[in-house]
């Protein structure tokens, strides 16, 4: 019944895409490709991808598929390379969204007995909004936070006796950090569960957020061009992977060098389409996101396949001396270090004709005061440069900082700077 579904609403979306936006007909015109060729779901790999960049050269709204008087709502991303890109709906994309939305924090275990604290930026990025609508939806109440402002945050979390706590797994750190400063019982609060997501997050983090909130933290998977937050959620069962609401979304995984589409469990670059999407429809968006498909049952009874968390991007990767590595692989190797924060930076750069990673982590507060410091903390360079030789065959300088000395974030946290570009 699943992939008849979603055989339907491909259809029409391929239909109304090749009929209504110039950018599609000529995309599958120059692929030697027709809406009608799809005539079973595994046609779709002989179809054209949807880049970033073909909807930066669309902007602000050449790739809608309704006329402006359809558009209730716009948003962006937040174009930090580059043109921002512009994504629009109708009164029935917000509907859908809100329906995903309240879908998630069902699989939360949430209901409208909850209050939910909403610390998702509001404005053009969708993360705020989305949330908003899905808890108004599910009838919880929702107290609109939005980001920054941690001092307030803290005074609201503790007033207003919220339950569920939406916003990225850094600042939830974030916030505990300075609610701990400020002399507060963090695991007295009611919380009992937090969405996170908008960014990659490890398991190290995740019971860091866990132990530190006493609450159970729960992946969310979303963004903007595809919908907002909503695309996919941990449930509370098994923890392992997000249900993809396929439904509404189609997703596959390719290989990111040659475009080739890979077997379920196989990880690779996630790529989507939106199966009923109106405003703003989307054909085999490449997401760069790189993940795997786990078609397992889950425990909860949820019968949509899952997608594993993402554990980088197929561009964010640091090509170091002809090595690839993603920034997570270098927190995976970080987190199994006694005595290091999950708290990191990485710094790229090129002397000469050579490529540099400088590796800076905060150590914990007791190192700090051991009395045989140096020596401990030399101890702990050399077995992160061991490590990382090791386990992805790069070579890093070590600096070891002292506790909350490296820049926090109340947003997505920038775990690269690279210098080679500047």
């Amino acid at each position: 019944m699943h992939d008849l579904q979603q055989l339907k609403r491909l259809q029409q979306v391929a239909q109304r895409v090749y009929h209504t936006v110039g950018f599609y007909r000529r995309s599958f015109d120059e692929a030697g490709v027709k809406p009608e060729d799809l005539k079973t779901l595994g046609d779709l790999k002989r179809f054209p991808f949807t880049t970033k960049q073909d909807l930066r050269d669309g902007y602000p709204f050449g790739l809608f598929a309704v006329p402006m008087s359809n558009v209730v709502r716009l948003h962006a991303s937040s174009g930090t390379t580059g043109r921002s890109t512009v994504v629009g709906y109708t009164h029935r994309d917000i509907e859908t969204w809100s329906e995903l939305m309240a879908r998630c924090f069902v699989a939360a275990g949430l209901t409208k007995n909850d209050i939910i604290h909403n610390a998702y930026g509001y404005g053009l990025f969708t993360g705020g909004l989305g949330a908003h609508y899905g808890a108004e939806k599910l009838g919880a109440s929702v107290i609109p936070m939005s980001g920054g402002n941690t001092k307030r945050q803290l005074m609201i979390l503790q007033d207003f006796g919220p339950t569920a706590i939406c916003c990225t797994p850094s600042y939830a750190l974030n916030l505990a950090e300075q609610g701990q400063a400020m002399g507060m019982d963090m695991r007295s609060l009611k919380l009992r569960v937090g969405i996170f997501g908008a960014e990659p997050w490890s398991d190290k983090m995740r019971d860091e957020i866990e132990n530190t909130m006493d609450i159970m933290a729960l992946n969310i998977y979303g963004l903007s061009e595809i919908m907002g937050p909503g695309v996919s959620m941990e449930c509370t069962e098994g923890r392992e992977g997000m249900h993809v609401f396929e439904d509404h979304f189609l997703v596959e995984t390719i290989n990111p060098d040659t475009g080739e589409v890979l077997p379920p469990g196989e990880r690779g670059e996630l790529v989507f389409t939106t199966l009923t999407k109106e405003a703003f429809p989307l054909v085999r968006y490449r997401t760069r996101d790189i993940s795997r498909i786990i078609t397992a049952p889950c425990r909860c009874g949820r019968t949509h396949h899952r997608m594993d968390r993402v554990t980088g991007r197929s561009d964010d990767m640091i090509i170091i001396r002809g090595v690839n590595v993603f920034p997570s692989q270098i927190e995976a190797v970080l987190v199994g270090i006694q005595g290091l924060e999950p708290h990191y930076q990485l710094i790229v750069d090129r002397v000469g004709t050579l490529d540099t990673l400088e590796v800076q982590v905060e150590v914990s507060d007791a190192l700090f005061s051991n009395a045989d410091e140096v020596r401990v903390l030399q101890k702990i360079e050399r077995r992160i440069n061991k490590d990382l030789k090791d386990f992805l065959g790069i070579t890093a300088k070590i600096k070891l900082v002292e506790p909350k000395s490296l820049q926090r974030f109340e947003g997505k946290a920038s775990r690269v700077i690279d210098k080679r570009q500047i």
